[in-house]
């Protein structure tokens, strides 16, 4: 069990005890893996779980290694079950998050050798209004179809490449439309060739 109290940087399974890596850089490492659409998911895990434990695991501690990593990650706390569209992305975020969260701690914290997962969620959750916020909120609207306040739209009209999440595709994916618009391209072609 995980205490809100103190930084875990051991987990124990079947009696043995392991190292964990819990710097929020290897966390947000975890993460860019995790997000990768062509990475199955069963790579995404052993990758993640090759990240976040100092020692190999046992396969017949990879479930509970997955389930405890999992409640690390949010924190100590259970995940939300329900889903719901993407409102952040680690990467593309990232100097929003960094600015607020320099803010929050008083630290620039990419300088800091060492700061701990939870350390990091702590003064994540305690960004307040700002740019970060904005982005968000916008983001949330736009999700949910609702009606954006007039300056939500000149802040959205202006800065869409910030706002707007890609879809991540996969290469396979990336193929089958190159493939489909060449069909559509050849298709256009012939008619207008036909005329």
């Amino acid at each position: 069990m995980m205490s809100p109290w103190k930084l875990p940087k051991t987990a124990v399974f079947g009696g043995k005890t392991y190292d964990l890596h819990t710097d929020f850089r290897e966390i947000l490492e975890i993460f860019r893996y995790f997000s990768d659409p062509d990475l199955p998911d069963c790579f995404k895990w052993q990758i993640a779980l090759a990240l976040f434990y100092e020692q190999k695991l046992p396969a017949e501690q990879e479930q509970a290694a997955m389930e405890y990593l999992t409640l690390f990650l949010s924190g100590g706390r259970q995940a939300p079950t329900e889903g719901g569209p993407r409102l952040l992305d680690w990467e593309q975020d990232a100097p929003l998050i960094i600015a607020d969260v320099n803010k929050v701690s008083g630290l620039e914290i990419r300088a800091e050798p060492y700061i701990h997962w939870w350390t990091f969620l702590s003064w994540f959750h305690a960004i307040g209004e700002g740019r970060l916020s904005t982005v968000v909120g916008i983001r949330e609207k736009r999700n949910k179809g609702e009606k954006l306040e007039s300056w939500e739209k000149r802040f959205y009209e202006e800065n869409r490449r910030l706002v707007d999440l890609p879809k991540a595709y996969s290469r396979d994916e990336i193929e089958e439309q190159t493939r489909l618009l060449q069909l559509l391209d050849r298709s256009s072609t012939e008619r207008s060739d036909s005329r």
